[in-house]
């Protein structure tokens, strides 16, 4: 059973690359069929898949199979907790404090 860091850090991983950046972009609006997604990036089949299966084992992208086409969509839950989690870990406390640099470690 992988930790709540090791799927969070899937996350990430899946976010940290400019093609399945452009790849989320494009599923904002609607489901989109792995040819149209092809078409738009101008990469290979191979380099398509392997990019869908880092966004699939992630969890923020869900796909479906009709006839020989595969169809994507974003999953609501998981962009919502990505979403959640970046601004829980980004939050600076409000009683946070600098050290002073004399007390040393």
């Amino acid at each position: 059973m992988e930790s709540k860091y090791e799927t969070n850090a899937k996350v990430f991983q899946a976010l940290s690359d400019p093609n399945r950046l452009k790849i989320i972009e494009m599923l904002q609006s609607r489901e989109r069929c792995a040819c149209e997604i092809l078409a738009d990036l101008k990469i290979a089949q191979s380099t398509l898949s392997h990019h869908m299966k880092i966004l699939c084992d992630s969890g923020l992208v869900d796909s479906r199979r009709h006839g020989k086409w595969m169809y994507y969509s974003l999953s609501k839950e998981v962009c919502e907790a990505a979403k959640n989690l970046l601004a829980e870990i980004t939050k600076i406390a409000d009683n946070y404090a600098v050290r002073d640099p004399i007390e040393g470690c």
